[in-house]
């Protein structure tokens, strides 16, 4: 039967103890969650059984050793395992099959992750190519940041452009003329605030604008 997640259920399951998961548990710990960290290789499992709630070596392909462990009583569940697909695609499809209501998944390539979906992961990252074309986007523009929402759908953050400033948001026509919407601005020293039609930019600000990635990056541009 699928696990039906409580409002204060902060536990977490994270299988594979390398770099991403190793990073990934740790963040959630210093959060505030409760992690298991699973790993086959006892190195790993005892360089980290200090800084994790707690720690097991197990080898998540074999169910009863999942069972064992108390998978099928958590939630969410990370499956970290990359350099071997074989443990990943039997290790996602396991917790699957015993109800495990939130699975996320590291992929190592496009065909891996379509295949962790296929098996019922429900979120699936690729931590190195993510990585890659963010870097990419900012190596090539002018942008201070860049998040993908989803395929060509994005987020960045960029200087007011001298175009922009003096007048509010409504009467530049920004919208019209580059296909993305200001969504926040951040003051000289200040904090990041909500943008409406009225917000005056000023120089020095800093904005965060939403858009189709190609007018993201073609604003971006704008000087």
């Amino acid at each position: 039967m699928p696990q039906h997640r409580r409002p204060d259920d902060k536990r977490v399951l994270v299988i594979g103890l390398g770099r991403f998961g190793s990073s990934l548990a740790l963040e959630l710990v210093d959060r505030g969650w409760e992690v298991l960290g699973v790993d086959s290789n006892a190195r790993l499992v005892q360089t980290f059984a200090d800084a994790l709630t707690h720690t097991v070596i197990a080898d998540s392909t074999d169910e009863e050793a999942l069972r064992q462990i108390g998978a099928p009583e958590f939630t969410r569940a990370v499956v970290a395992i990359g350099t071997h697909l074989e443990e990943s695609i039997l290790t996602t499809s396991l917790l699957v099959d015993m109800g495990v209501s939130t699975i996320w998944a590291k992929a190592t390539s496009r065909r891996h992750g379509r295949i962790l979906e296929q098996v019922g992961a429900h979120h699936v990252v690729q931590p190195e190519h993510d990585m890659g074309e963010r870097v990419a986007h900012l190596l090539s523009g002018r942008m201070l940041d860049y998040v993908e929402l989803e395929e060509g759908f994005s987020l960045g953050k960029t200087k007011a452009p001298k175009e922009l400033i003096g007048k509010p948001l409504r009467e530049t026509k920004v919208r019209q003329k580059y296909g993305i919407t200001v969504v926040s601005v951040k003051r000289i020293n200040s904090p990041f605030t909500y943008a409406t039609e009225e917000t005056v930019l000023q120089k020095g600000d800093v904005i965060v604008v939403a858009g189709r990635t190609d007018d993201v990056e073609r604003f971006s541009e704008v000087i």
